[in-house]
């Protein structure tokens, strides 16, 4: 009888027929655990429920992600900024570019200003956008206008303590004697309403509107401030048929239909565009403010003597820049009294305050 081999054991015993039953006993135990595994890998994926999809509660992969993501609440809406302008004439110009002439006031910018080519003699107006979310417009009756009246004059300038948050001051609209209109501001009201006119008009929530007036004699509850002059030199984002009338606008400087001219509008979005430029026609300032935006705006002053636009590039009313490049003009002119009215803008964040006085 052959002998059996060594290498195979004996056939009852021994160390190989100890190894092949656990062998035998490991193979359901491995089946069983991988089986296990499996049902944790779906339940991780099922997001831990074996009741179906419609069990409504977050998958694994969702949780994850949302830990990732930035909160709802962190998100912030930022109203859009001011229109891209293109030069007013063809040929090669520079395409004008907004700048913030006052970084101390934060972000987003409070006031933006650009300069954009109006003729073939690269006269240039200037623009200027306010954001409404953050800035206060406020009128301030001069010395000298509006004329003859009972009512307080409040300080005829920039009061002294608000110009820490003081963005910039410009000119407004006509002496009341060359042009009858209404003038409303700080509780007073200097001369009645006209309806019909273009008028400014500043609400108890800080928003600015351009508008045609038809609220009779005196403003109504809400109103804070009125300044009127003329009539709307843009409409529905279209210039006035009046525009090419010269009469209805003006005495112009030796009569001449291109004159320093300056306007006020507004965009889509309710921001405030200021605009002024050396030699513009009314049809001018008109393009001009929509160029930049505007869907409503009227004209303020003309002639060299009054157009001015400054900026702050320091808080407290410090650091003041002649935007528009009027040699007529100081950059501190509104900062001590001043015979002409005028209008002033501060930085304010939320509510509207009362108007400075």
């Amino acid at each position: 009888m052959p002998s059996q081999s060594p290498a195979r054991g004996p056939v009852t015993g021994g160390p190989a027929r100890s190894r092949r039953t656990k062998r035998r006993r490991q193979l359901p135990l491995l089946a069983l655990a991988g089986l296990l595994g499996a049902v944790l890998i779906v339940w991780a994926v099922l997001g831990g429920s074996l009741r179906g999809s419609g069990s409504g509660r977050t998958t694994a992969r969702a949780r994850v992600a949302a830990r990732h993501a930035a909160p709802t609440s962190a998100a912030v809406a930022v109203a859009p900024g001011p229109a891209t302008v293109r030069p007013l004439e063809p040929g090669p110009r520079t395409r004008p570019r907004w700048v913030n002439p006052e970084r101390w006031s934060g972000a987003p910018p409070a006031l933006l200003v650009t300069h954009v080519t109006t003729d073939t003699q690269s006269d240039v107006a200037t623009i200027a956008w306010f954001r409404a979310s953050r800035t206060q417009l406020a009128l301030y009756p001069g010395t000298g206008n509006p004329g003859t009246t009972a009512a307080d004059r409040g300080p005829a300038a920039v009061p002294l303590g608000a110009r820490a948050g003081l963005v910039a001051t410009f000119n407004s609209g006509f002496y009341e004697k060359d042009a009858e209109a209404g003038f409303y501001a700080h509780g007073h009201l200097y001369h009645s309403m006209i309806d019909g006119l273009a008028t400014v008009v500043a609400y108890a929530d800080g928003k600015v509107d351009i508008i045609r007036w038809a609220g009779g004699s005196a403003p109504g509850p809400g109103i804070v401030m009125a300044r009127q002059n003329l009539a709307l030199l843009v409409t529905g984002g279209r210039p006035s048929p009046l525009a090419g009338i010269l009469s209805d606008w003006g005495i112009t400087w030796h009569g001449s239909p291109a004159v320093w001219r300056s306007g006020i509008g507004v965009d889509a979005n309710g921001n405030l565009i200021y605009a002024a430029g050396p030699a513009l026609t009314v049809s001018g300032l008109a393009n001009v403010m929509l160029a930049a935006g505007a869907v409503r705006a009227m004209q303020l002053d003309i002639n060299p003597e009054w157009p001015i636009l400054v900026s702050f590039g320091r808080p407290g009313g410090l650091a003041s820049t002649l935007v528009t490049p009027n040699p007529n003009q100081i950059p501190s002119r509104f900062l001590y009294p001043s015979v002409k009215d005028f209008f002033a803008v501060y930085l304010r964040s939320g509510a509207a305050q009362p108007q400075p006085w």
